[in-house]
């Protein structure tokens, strides 16, 4: 899209030069981070405080090797993720009180963290020749992390560059040696790392998260024009090959809690090159772009509460900001909503705004912009995304009371993917009743070849049936077909045949799903269904964070049941037909702190098991 238009002699011409670009006030331009309300600038400053005489913790050898030996990941990351956010108080700190009494702990986390072996995290080494284990300092490769540390680095330069030359001239050289043999050199000498897409592979959220990064530290640190336009010219063929074949509806497969370095850092690489050519590179008004920018508020569920498909938590809070200006730049006043929501969930006058350094300084300087406002989430009442076959939708627009919908189709090679294909959600009054649980903390388990042992990836802890006690497998094969959808003022369906989704030995010719919102009324899940033979157990899953009673055959009670926090789930009554099916409930424990941190000690998965062995069947549920 980008490089059609902007080739890199047009990129020559518009480019601004480094010594020109100045995007935001240095530190010695205090003047203007005094126009930051002071509550926020009090907020950073203590922040920075709470930094000084920072340990800087060793980045040790073992830490590395946790990731080979146990699995574990949590360990190195929070040593490295400590010393950025750090070094990230401390300099914003500075900005804001300049004064200089930061400046030798952002000396010492400089120097920590160019001593690093490695910029990015454990779990990423695998990419290096020899594997995974320790850093090969030999072949520096570029992940998500050691890309972030670049910026970090480069806006630390941009921003107290001149402070650091009162203390040593070797500080801002040495940035630029490493950031150079780190990341411009091997992003400019290699096509072969898997996230920039240049041998075919369909890329993720690494590529625009690093191209963001990427481009930060070129038009900041890269002190030869030619090189510096080579750099930036291929950051935006890079980029390309993840807009070129995003799905048109803008929907993102990896679930909205990746949107944010998905869409949101497609968004940060719009606006560096944007700001860096005075607004001539401008692809706002392209209607992929704009559906992308979209995504986020068309699968909010309520409040905190978003669709959760894929490697996706059910909570999050979008960056207000973010989704804000991204609203702002494609005119769009529902968008605009939703971080003006998103903003007003934080307590920003009093506590600031931790995110990376490259977000906050956008944020910083229109921050009573967004403040000093007010506003409801958009809550569209119907949404349907026909390239990932996702659908959306609730009683009424604009309101999260009643019932509330989402059904995804697509296939089993979807990025971050679950076996899932056919799965759906159900929210009452935005309280959770039939849920999708997530991902738990990653492990070197969860991207391996054992992914799919994990429970929160198998289709039989998602509410999609097991067939001839078959799950879904994963692959592109696996999959959707005959997808059909509709909506009026009464209702919203969505129909499927999931049987694809299933391997052969699951025996099933069709599986026709209906899920229907009656709007006000109910929402019914049909099952048709014909199978080449009846080997083994059939059984509907549903799963539910509610506490399951059953008074009477044909009635599942779901009643409120505490998750965490002050949160609780809703209510419902499964209706089924007591002739076709019988009913287990298994108690799922919920150990995860990160899915505990969501649904409490346990997720229940109701078992609806078909009784009937003939090959054809229909089964029916009703849910008010």
């Amino acid at each position: 899209m980008i490089k059609q238009i902007y080739d890199r002699e047009k990129l020559k011409d518009i480019l601004i030069t480094k010594d020109s670009w100045h995007p935001y006030p240095t530190a010695r331009e205090h003047s203007e981070w005094e126009t930051i309300p002071e509550s926020i600038r009090k907020a950073h400053i203590k922040r920075g405080e709470e930094k000084l005489g920072y340990d800087w913790p060793t980045v040790l050898a073992v830490r590395y090797m946790d990731y080979v030996r146990t699995g574990d990941r949590r360990k190195h990351q929070s040593v490295s993720f400590g010393r950025r956010n750090a070094l990230t108080d401390l300099v914003i700190a500075e900005c804001m009180e300049n004064q200089g009494r930061f400046m030798d702990d952002i000396m010492n986390g400089i120097w920590a963290i160019c001593e690093e072996s490695f910029w990015g995290v454990a779990a990423h080494l695998g990419a290096q020749k020899v594997g995974s284990g320790l850093p090969d300092v030999a072949e520096p490769i570029v992940d998500l992390f050691a890309a972030e540390t670049s910026a970090l680095l480069a806006w630390t330069m941009y921003l107290v560059g001149s402070k650091l030359d009162g203390i040593s001239k070797l500080i801002v050289p040495r940035i630029k040696l490493e950031i150079d043999r780190r990341i411009h050199t091997p992003l400019l000498e290699r096509d072969n790392f898997g996230w920039m897409g240049f041998q075919g592979q369909r890329v993720n959220n690494w590529n625009p998260w690093i191209c963001s990064n990427w481009l930060t530290s070129a038009l900041i640190v890269e002190d030869d024009e030619e090189r510096r336009v080579n750099l930036v010219a291929k950051a935006i063929r890079t980029l390309d090959n993840f807009i070129d074949p995003y799905p048109k509806d803008g929907g993102c497969d990896e679930g909205p809690g990746y949107w944010g370095r998905a869409g949101a850092s497609l968004y940060d690489c719009l606006e560096l090159l944007y700001s860096a050519t005075d607004g001539v590179i401008d692809v706002y008004d392209e209607p992929l772009i704009q559906n992308i920018a979209k995504f986020i508020y068309r699968v909010q569920i309520h409040d905190r509460y978003f669709i959760n498909f894929a490697d996706a938590p059910a909570m999050l809070t979008p960056s207000p900001f973010i989704v804000y200006h991204f609203g702002k730049r494609i005119n769009d006043p529902a968008m605009i909503s939703l971080g003006k929501w998103s903003a007003s969930k934080q307590d920003i006058k009093k506590n600031g705004y931790a995110t990376n350094i490259g977000r906050m300084l956008p944020a910083l300087f229109s921050i009573e912009e967004i403040l000093d406002a007010d506003s409801n989430p958009p809550l569209p009442r119907d949404v349907w995304l026909n390239v990932i076959q996702v659908m959306v939708a609730r009683d009424k627009e604009g309101s999260s009371e009643g019932f509330f919908l989402a059904v995804k189709g697509g296939h089993n090679a979807e990025s971050h993917n679950h076996n899932d294909v056919g799965n759906f959600v159900i929210y009452m009054d935005g309280k959770p009743v039939l849920v999708d649980a997530g991902v738990e903390a990653y492990t070197a388990k969860t991207f391996s070849s054992r992914r799919y042992e994990i429970w929160t990836m198998r289709s039989t802890y998602h509410n999609l049936p097991d067939i001839n006690s078959t799950q879904q497998s994963a692959g592109g094969n696996y999959k959707s077909e005959k997808v059909s959808y509709s909506y009026d003022d009464h209702k919203a369906e969505i129909n499927q045949d999931i049987a694809t989704a299933y391997p052969e030995s699951a025996n099933v010719k069709s599986w026709k799903r209906s899920v229907i919102l009656n709007r006000g009324e109910n929402i019914t899940i049909v099952d048709s269904y014909d199978l080449k033979e009846s080997n083994g157990e059939t059984i509907l899953n549903l799963l539910t964070p509610c506490k399951v009673v059953v008074k009477e055959k044909g009635v599942i009670h779901l009643e409120n049941s505490h998750l965490s926090d002050d949160r609780s789930s809703g209510s419902a009554r499964i209706h089924y037909d007591k002739d076709k099916l019988d009913v287990d409930i298994e108690e799922v424990k919920v150990e995860d702190k990160r899915l505990n941190s969501i649904w409490g000690d346990f997720l229940y998965r109701i078992m609806l098991k078909v009784k009937d062995k003939s090959l054809n069947n229909t089964v029916k549920l009703l849910i008010n």
